[in-house]
């Protein structure tokens, strides 16, 4: 979708999913303001742990990143029958670890109350935040935790 500006001097383009180059062109721009003025590089590197099992299967994984001291956690799954057995601590033992030897000193992550929310504080993480209402119904909930 295009849509015009009152003044003809831009056009902004609205889609269902980026353009790489632009995407790659809005994090340089992003980076380099950020650095600029915060006067830190970015650290920045993808984190991912998986889990298979003997067939090769995924029954688990973490997908993250570290940045400026921190464990960012974007996503935890566990496939069902996997649940409850632990290897939910092992993935994000093993991010932690990474992070650590990364620099990171702080981790932070977020679920929803129709997920785990109770496992976290079992995991060392304490709750900061909470968005009520989203998804409707639903809560939002921010954890973190100190890793040094």
């Amino acid at each position: 979708m295009i849509v015009g500006m009152t003044d003809d001097s831009l056009i902004l383009s609205v889609a269902d999913a980026a353009d790489l180059p632009d995407a790659e062109r809005v994090f340089a721009g992003l980076k380099a303001y950020n650095e600029a003025a915060s006067g830190r590089a970015y650290d920045r590197r993808d984190l991912v742990v998986v889990a298979r099992d003997a067939a090769g299967e995924l029954r688990g994984g973490l997908v993250g990143y570290t940045n400026w001291d921190w464990l960012y956690v974007d996503l935890l799954w566990v496939a069902d029958g996997g649940r409850s057995g632990g290897l939910g601590g092992r993935l994000l033992d093993a991010a932690e670890a990474e992070a650590r030897a990364r620099g990171c000193r702080w981790s932070r992550l977020y679920t929803y109350d129709f997920q785990a929310p109770g496992f976290y504080p079992k995991c060392g993480y304490e709750e900061w935040s909470r968005m009520e209402g989203y998804p409707e119904g639903h809560t939002q909930i921010w954890f973190r935790k100190a890793l040094a």
